[in-house]
Parts: C-alpha cells; structure tokens; sequence
C-alpha cells in the first residue's frame, strides 16, 4: 500500500505528497480531479477524501458528514515531480500533533488510486463493454489487481464478513470474538471496511494474529463512492479498495472471498444475502462450494430466526440448503468456515481455478447492472413470486439498496427530503413479510445507529 508524507499547518490544513504509482499524473488526470463539472472527479474525490479523513466520528449520515464539513477541500497540485494533495479544513482526527496518522494517509491514497484507475481505465477504455456480464466482471478483476488485493501465491483464507454498521455492544462483541477465533486459524477478513459488524472481526483477527506471529495478516475493506462516507474505514484496514458502485462491490466480495459470515445487520446486510444466495441459486452454480455461515449471540436468536423465514418464503428450502446457522459459538463457527474453506480449496485445485480470484462463479446481469434507486425505479420493482427465484432475488436487493440509499447516502437522503419516501408495491403475503422483516429492523435499531431517530424513507403499498 503506498503512504504519503504529511505536513499540517495551525489551520488543520495539509500537503500531502503520494508514492509509488501514484507520484506522476498526466495533465489531464489532474484536470480531471480538479474539474468541479457534472463530469468532473473532484466531486468523488472531495465525498471520498473527506470520508477517510472523518474515521472515528461516530455517524451514518453521509449528507450529514458532507455538511459538517462544507469547508472541507482538497486539491491536486501538479509539479514537476510529481503531485501533492492540499487538503483545506480537514477533520481534526486524522492528524496527531500535526501529522495525518499514517493508516489515513494510505487508506487516502488508495482513494486516489482508485478513482484515477476507475476513471481512466474502466469506464473511458474501450475494451470494458460496462452493459456485458463477462466485461464488468473484468473490470472488477482489473480494479482489484490494480489494488494489489490479487496474488497467486496465497491460499484461500479470506473470509467475507457481513453485518450491520449499527449493531448492540454484545453483537459487536461478539463479532470480535468470531474474528479472534478465524485469526487463529490462520483466516484472514475481508469486511465493507466500516465500523460495526465489519470492524469486530477484523479487531479479533488482529489480536489472534498477533498471538500465531503471523505477519502478513489481511484485513481487506472494500467500499464505494455511495456508502463509505457512511462507513468510514476503520483504522484496522491494510487494504482498501473503492469499487465504482454497489453492484462491483458486491461482486468483489464474491469473487475474492472464499467464505462468508453473516453477523446480525439491517437491510444492507439483507441486501448483502439476497445478492449472494440470487447468484448461487442459479442453476450454473449449484455445484460450487461456497461456505456461508450467519451467526451472532444468544440475543441474536430471533432476529436470524426472522431471516431464515424471509429466505425462505421468498427464496424456496433450497435457499436454506445453502447456508447454516450458528448461535452462541464462536469456536464452532470458526472451525465450520475452515473446513469449509478446505472444500473450496480442493474444489478449485480439482477444476484449475484460480485461489485469488472466483471465475467460476456465474453472476447474471441482473446482479450486475447499476441500479439508480430513483422514486420511479422504486416503485417499478416487480415484488412477487411469479418469476424465477434468481430475478426475485434481483428485485428484493434492489429494494433493500434503495432503502440503504434513503437511509444513509447522500443523493438518497436529498431524494427523500425532495420526494417523500420510496413506494414500494408487492403482492399482499410477500408485503406482510417484508413489513414485518423491516419494521423488526427498526425496532431493534438496525436502520440507524443506537439512540438516532429513525424516520422511514420508505412506505409499503
């Protein structure tokens, strides 16, 4: 991961200097960055930067962060040795007795990378057909390399850890615990990098891979633009990658992990498992060995019990086949997901796949293609079970995204405030369920973080 070399000013003002391959932008990169325009980058760059630099303050409110610290800039500086970053009213925690603490400093470099990488490479670069399956799955492939998140030489050990940002002392306690317990056995995590359910296990894991000596611990974060402002990285991360939107996300996530844990969470984390088990419910993919274990405390009990009947109703007993229920164990939870891992492992030497990387895995386009959560996509959602599980899947998660965006990123948050809630419209018996999914999630806080109001951004019709 490059670092950078910081100096702040009495004025909470810094320049900053990036290394390694991103020492030398052409003219036009810079331009680019620095363009306030519609088409520019400074935008995402601004909403990103500042969301790195605010890790520690406690909110879930992107629109909120943004205002908080309207002042905030950040410049690219040209020179003749490369590029400096000016960063003008920056949040006061990312620096200790004047310098930026050096985990901001690459989690801001890696910010760089990515959006100059996105912007050039991807979505200006002919080879990438961003509407065709096989090429948007290449473009999370070559985002991820450019990261340096690939590499042949390492064994599959990279555990996917899902759950929500807004989660009670004990789940998070808990989550810990489940990481400490996968750390010593040598597993490495990969989380949506923000605090919560996806700080615990990575917190556990570094502990136990202190205790094993073992130097080369991950702890992958991989956000995007849309939600990290709402999930800033934690201070664990080693890695990070921002992918261009949700859908790249997610698919990273499957692509480089080799198992998945589901701590207790709100509709992200729903979203989260309806993407997963849509995709492994395909008929291509029955095959594949996948492991998924959901897990949390004994006070957990019910709310997954809630979970497993959704899927269920929805998704068919085969949904249910294909992932397993732990409570209360961490220690069985760990050992589950290594002979899981074990599986996949053989599975993929078997067939010549690639460790790092899951080409295998079939993911439709319906999973792939970005969905804008507008008022008017909302309530076009087909909500009923008069179509194949996979595309019920699909349209579930895409009315759970749309509620993430109402509830904590900024364009969602300006939706609502415009518009009034999302309409959602379904048939009768599948309404019921998911009001009832839902209202359990507010009830017991998981739409907002502990003691923040809740105002829905949605109605159900």
């Amino acid at each position: 991961m490059p670092h950078m070399e910081t100096k702040m000013t009495e004025t909470h003002s810094a320049t900053t200097s990036p290394e390694g391959s991103l020492e030398v932008l052409s003219q036009h990169e810079v331009n680019r960055l620095r363009d306030t325009s519609a088409n520019g980058l400074h935008d995402i760059l601004r909403r990103c930067a500042l969301a790195v630099l605010n890790c520690g303050n406690p909110t879930d409110d992107g629109l909120a962060v943004m205002n908080t610290y309207r002042d905030f800039d950040i410049e690219v500086l040209q020179q003749d040795r490369g590029i400096r970053l000016k960063l003008t009213n920056a949040p006061a925690e990312a620096f200790v007795d004047g310098r930026m603490i050096r985990g901001i400093r690459e989690h801001l470099s890696a910010v760089l990378r990515d959006i100059v990488y996105v912007f050039n490479e991807i979505q200006q670069h002919p080879r990438f057909d961003l509407t065709s399956s096989e090429s948007i799955t290449n473009a999370v492939f070559h985002i991820l390399r450019n990261a340096g998140t690939l590499n042949s030489s390492r064994e599959p050990s990279l555990v996917v850890c899902w759950g929500g940002h807004s989660i009670s002392r004990e789940e998070y306690d808990y989550s810990k615990g489940v990481g400490y317990q996968l750390g010593l056995r040598d597993l490495d995590i990969c989380t949506g990098c923000g605090p919560g359910a996806m700080k615990g296990p990575m917190k556990g894991a570094n502990v136990a891979h202190a205790k094993q000596r073992r130097k080369r611990g991950r702890y992958l974060g991989i956000s995007e633009p849309g939600i990290i402002a709402a999930e800033s990285p934690n201070p664990i991360v080693n890695e990070l990658v921002v992918m261009p939107d949700i859908e790249k996300r997610l698919e990273a996530f499957i692509r480089v992990g080799h198992g998945i844990i589901v701590f207790p969470g709100g509709v992200g984390t729903a979203e989260e498992i309806l993407y997963l088990l849509g995709i492994l419910l395909h008929p291509s993919n029955a095959q594949i060995p996948f492991p998924i274990i959901f897990t949390g405390p004994q006070s957990a009990a019910d709310y997954f019990q809630r979970i497993d009947e959704f899927l269920t109703y929805t998704l068919g007993e085969e949904a249910s086949q294909r992932y397993r229920i732990i409570i209360d164990d961490p220690i069985e939870v760990a050992r589950a997901m290594r002979r899981g891992i074990e599986e996949v492992t053989e599975f993929r030497r078997a067939h010549d796949d690639a460790f790092y990387f899951n080409w295998r895995l079939n993911v439709q386009p319906d999973f792939q293609q970005t969905f804008e959560p507008t008022h008017e996509a909302m309530a076009a959602l087909a909500l009923h079970r008069e179509q194949p599980i996979h595309e019920l899947a699909a349209n579930l998660r895409r009315a759970f995204s749309g509620i993430v965006s109402g509830n904590v990123k900024e364009p969602g948050i300006r939706a609502i405030e415009a518009r009034g809630p999302f309409r959602l419209h379904a048939e009768p018996e599948l309404m019921a369920r998911l009001d009832a999914l839902l209202s359990s999630f507010v009830i017991q806080e998981r739409m907002k973080l502990p003691g923040s109001h809740y105002v829905p951004c949605y109605t159900l019709e």
